[in-house]
């Protein structure tokens, strides 16, 4: 099956290229009208009077190389099929077609096919009278014994030294000298804890083990050089880091922070983190990224890139470019907390007293905490079993701090204030939230003066606002509407506790429920059973009225 979004696979490269020109933020690429086996995208501004800077190779690991193309960086990319390279004459031509007297240089990752591919262009070239050098980037520190080290996402930061140093009009030998410094300072090493998945083939998923990480699997998805059992980012980091620094070099350094392509932003943060509260932490005086700069289509992986800094390549990675793919390289930030307000801090209210007020809140409470095993077998039968002991939670807090004194039990607007508060941070879910929100609300209007039957109201339909319940929905809210609308019409306790009930019983009849746990339940599981919500509130107000 396939897993690569796209139309047909021959026609892949070249209707992504498309798209890159098409949506260029500097609309200032261009594709060489070479027919479609020979992917040229060049900048369409070049006049050629500096050093022209080719790069490319396989396509799948954009942004590179197009997203390279630009002031500043590159004159050309060179694009093959996935993760092939592209043809000599292609190359060839990219050369003819940007190089003017001041030459050209051709920047390569080290693969036998680019090696070959661009080496023999570069030699076609200067037969052609054509000044033409080539260097090859060979980061990759993951096989330390391997003769040709691959060029990996360090690429990146070579193309832009080059880049910088070809836009300030240095000679082809100064700009292919300052390319291969940076190329010499320049080391990186992967990992991933997946391949990736090329159109139109299946490749082997589980080719690392559940749980684990592969060091150094390349950006094709090559096997790696070991494979580590964690994924833990810590550990993995410290690994890493160790390779990156084992020869001890305390310069300063630019720190590039690569995605492979299938990690995620928040995955990618974490990174960061971890590598700039590392050992090579101190070292970093430049960060670029986190960004997918050289990717590998969806591998589920990154590259951690470092180069030694001097002043002159410092210049280079900070110079300013018109391309899309770059990440522009910073200071890293320093963490810094600003000092906040809390919301306690702004409350002001002083504990008081009040016997018929303490008394109400008592006879409340104790309700509920009473209620705690018959509500959690009711909610068994429609909800998941704990309606109860998350009432009770919430009415031994309130009960507690009454008895304890600290309750401004004589100001009734902020005893529903602080009320609502304790019952967010104690109940919990969604029913402690949808309780605060009435709670809090009728406090508010209290506080403007209206009565409390009409605090109670303004705070249900605030209620209903946010939690989307109405009555009819199998929920709380059945029983607490006619209760309020009893107590609004200045009926006695009988009576709002009998319009209470009544709307606690409707809900044994209703055949669906519009919120909540129970909506997820079918006709049969919900017949002749009471809304557990509703029947707390039957029970509060027939205890209050029997007081």
């Amino acid at each position: 099956m396939s897993q690569f979004f796209m139309n047909q696979k021959q026609h892949v490269v070249n209707e992504a290229i498309e798209g890159v020109l098409l949506s260029t933020p500097h609309h200032n690429l261009g594709r060489l009208a070479l027919g479609a086996q020979m992917r040229v995208v060049v900048r369409n501004d070049w006049d050629k009077s500096r050093v022209a800077l080719i790069s490319g190779g396989g396509s799948g690991h954009e942004p590179a190389h197009i997203g390279f193309v630009g002031k500043g960086m590159l004159t050309a990319a060179v694009c093959g099929d996935i993760f092939a390279s592209p043809s000599v004459d292609a190359v060839l031509h990219a050369i003819i077609n940007v190089t003017g007297e001041a030459g050209c240089l051709l920047i390569v990752k080290n693969y036998t096919g680019d090696r070959l591919n661009f080496g023999l262009a570069a030699e076609k070239a200067r037969g052609l009278g054509y000044q033409v050098e080539m260097v090859m980037v060979r980061d990759d520190i993951a096989l330390p014994d391997n003769p040709q080290p691959r060029g990996i996402a360090g690429t990146a930061l070579v193309h832009k030294v080059a880049g910088y140093a070809a836009e300030q009009g240095h000679s082809l030998a100064q700009v292919a000298a300052l390319a291969q410094q940076a190329i010499d300072a320049t080391s990186s090493i992967g990992l991933a804890f997946t391949t990736c998945h090329v159109p139109g083939e299946t490749r082997d998923d589980h080719r690392v083990p559940e749980g684990c990480s592969e060091l150094g699997m390349g950006i094709h998805g090559e096997p790696g050089a070991s494979t580590l059992k964690t994924q833990n980012s810590r550990e993995i980091v410290a690994e890493l880091v160790k390779q990156l620094t084992a020869k001890g070099n305390q310069q300063p350094v630019a720190l590039m922070v690569n995605n492979l392509g299938g990690f995620s932003a928040l995955e990618m943060a974490v990174l960061v983190r971890e590598t700039l509260h590392s050992a090579l932490g101190q070292q970093v005086k430049l960060l670029v990224g986190p960004a997918t700069l050289v990717s590998a289509l969806d591998m589920k992986g990154f590259s951690l890139s470092v180069m030694q800094l001097d002043p002159e390549l410092e210049t280079a990675l900070l110079a300013p470019v018109e391309v899309s793919g770059w990440c522009p390289a910073i200071a890293p930030a320093t963490l810094t907390e600003i000092p906040a307000k809390t919301a306690q801090q702004l409350e002001s209210y002083a504990p008081s007293d009040n016997a018929q007020a303490a008394a109400i809140i008592a006879t409340v409470c104790q309700t509920l905490i009473g209620l705690e095993s018959e509500l959690n077998q009711l909610d068994a039968k429609v909800g998941d079993g704990d309606t109860g002991s998350t009432f009770a939670a919430g009415a031994r807090s309130v009960l507690e701090a009454s008895e304890a004194h600290q309750l401004p039990l004589n100001q009734p607007e902020a005893l529903l204030t602080v009320v609502g508060d304790k019952l967010a941070t104690i109940m919990g879910g969604s029913s402690g939230v949808l309780m605060s929100i009435m709670f809090t609300t009728a406090g508010q209007q209290l506080a403007q003066g209206v009565s409390l039957a009409q605090a109670l109201t303004a705070g249900l339909e605030r209620m209903q606002h946010y939690g989307g319940a109405k009555v009819g929905d199998r929920t709380m809210i059945d029983a607490l509407q006619p209760a309020f609308a009893a107590l609004l019409n200045g009926d006695d306790l009988t009576a709002v506790a009998a319009a209470a009930r009544q709307g606690a019983d409707s809900t044994s009849t209703m055949r669906s429920a519009g919120a909540g746990r129970s909506s997820y339940l079918n006709q049969d599981s919900l017949d002749g059973v009471k809304d557990p919500g509703a029947c707390a509130v039957e029970k509060v107000f027939a205890a209050l009225a029997g007081r």
